[in-house]
């Protein structure tokens, strides 16, 4: 038996805002960062748990105060019980009476959670030597299904309806595990799109996309009507008309302006709307989504959590659903969310827009296409070229398809010298206040 003896959380930031990477409408100038956690115990493996609340800068801080709250609920705690007990591990944390306060089930609290829940299923990997699509994707769909928290969810999916669901894909596990391996994942592509790149960078990187095997790429608007608009040609111009391009309003809108600004970009053959107005506003969702079609609505990446998720497919609020890996309280409510999507009938196409997020959604959308839905033909994972030479795993995403980990765990981990260097506010990427001095080990991809 071995117990944990340590949750330790960093305030990780990486200075983006430099090059406007990230940039959209609402949030021109993001720092991206990660309230980064560790999970130690005393086994001679050696092995440690981790993962992340990704954020955008100020108010890491904040976050990394909620993770530490919950030392109490793992520090000296069996840790092949709890990782036995994922499902139970999950309900003791966000069940708790009095943290459950600060929420119920959201906000900054919630995510921490998820955090460490994350971090738990890394350590569950690692000890397993299995990616984490591997691992959950060889469970039986009686333990899949102990792993979600249905309450508030019986009016739209039953545990018995979970079950039912899981036992169907069993049998076409293998069959579907080798056609993920060969094909890859489809992935699209948010590079060329941030709202801060000039003309000839939006261009350069629509063809680099295109070059790349992207089929799909994703622009940021909402801005200026106008400029736009002009932005949209650009990009249609440079990739051609059968390279599919959504766009991303990152909650801008109110609902008539949301309908005017769609209309003045519907000629450019529009894939998606992501997000139009705010991520709570379920019912605007669902007018603006009746009013702009057939142009899907997607959203998700902010959504609280499964509740959410629930009443936005049973409104008809959207047609493509996002889910974020560390929005919610981790792989568990995930699992919750792409069962409702699975049973509804709605196509779950990941946000991975920050630090760390295509490594961690990757290992979700992967054990849906084996044990879950099967799908590989509707959906797609989001990619952003940024950051992933800080990881011990990082994504490997060519040809326009993510392909397969291997590696045992979550792909959450961090290398040391990153930590270290992008440590929040002493670490030395921090030093550097003049861009044009910024050394190489620090800048930007």
């Amino acid at each position: 038996m071995s117990r944990i003896t340590g949750l330790h959380v960093r305030d990780i930031r990486f200075p983006t805002s430099r090059e406007h990477d990230g940039s959209d409408a609402m949030n021109p100038a993001p720092d991206y960062s990660a309230a980064y956690v560790e999970i130690t115990t005393d086994a001679l493996d050696g092995l440690v748990g981790t993962g992340f609340v990704f954020t955008i800068g100020r108010g890491n801080e904040v976050q990394e105060a909620a993770i530490a709250a919950l030392r109490g609920h793992v520090i000296g705690a069996d840790a092949e019980a709890v990782l036995a007990d994922m499902g139970g591990t999950w309900r003791a944390m966000v069940h708790d009476s009095q943290l459950r306060w600060l929420g119920p089930e959201k906000g900054v609290m919630h995510m921490a959670i998820g955090a460490v829940v994350n971090a738990l299923w890394d350590l569950r990997a690692k000890r397993a030597g299995q990616p984490l699509w591997a691992l959950l994707a060889d469970l039986s769909p009686e333990e899949l299904v102990d792993l979600v928290d249905f309450r508030y969810l019986t009016d739209a999916i039953t545990p018995a309806e979970a079950l039912e669901l899981f036992r169907g894909a069993e049998p076409l596990r293998t069959e579907r595990r080798g056609r993920l391996e060969r094909e890859g994942y489809q992935a699209y592509t948010t590079t060329p799109g941030w709202l801060g790149y000039d003309d000839e960078k939006l261009a350069r990187l629509c063809r680099e996309a295109v070059a790349e095997g992207f089929e799909q790429i994703k622009l940021k608007v909402g801005g200026d009507v106008d400029e736009d608009v002009r932005r949209m040609g650009i990009a249609r111009a440079t990739v051609g008309p059968d390279i599919r391009i959504a766009i991303d309003a990152n909650q801008r809108w109110d609902v008539d302006e949301a309908v005017a600004w769609i209309e003045r970009l519907r000629p450019f053959d529009v894939a998606w709307v992501e997000e139009p107005t705010s991520p709570d506003d379920i019912l605007a969702h669902a007018e603006i989504a009746r009013r702009i079609a057939p142009i899907p609505v997607a959203t998700g990446e902010h959504m609280a959590n499964r509740v959410i998720a629930k009443q936005l497919i049973q409104a008809g609020s959207m047609s493509v659903l996002q889910i974020d890996a560390t929005r919610v309280a981790g792989v568990n409510e995930n699992l919750a969310i792409l069962l409702l999507a699975a049973k509804h009938g709605v196509r779950v196409c990941p946000h991975a827009g920050g630090v760390g997020l295509c490594e961690a959604v990757q290992h979700l959308s992967m054990f849906d296409a084996v044990a879950l839905t099967g799908d590989l033909d509707t959906r797609c994972i989001e990619f952003v070229d940024h950051l992933h030479e800080h990881f011990v795993t990082p994504v490997d995403v060519h040809d326009g398809r993510y392909w397969p980990p291997s590696a045992p765990g979550a792909g959450t981990e961090m290398h040391a010298d990153t930590l270290d260097a992008y440590a929040f506010p002493d670490g030395p990427a921090w030093a550097v206040t003049d861009t044009e001095t910024v050394p190489d080990a620090v800048r930007v991809a």
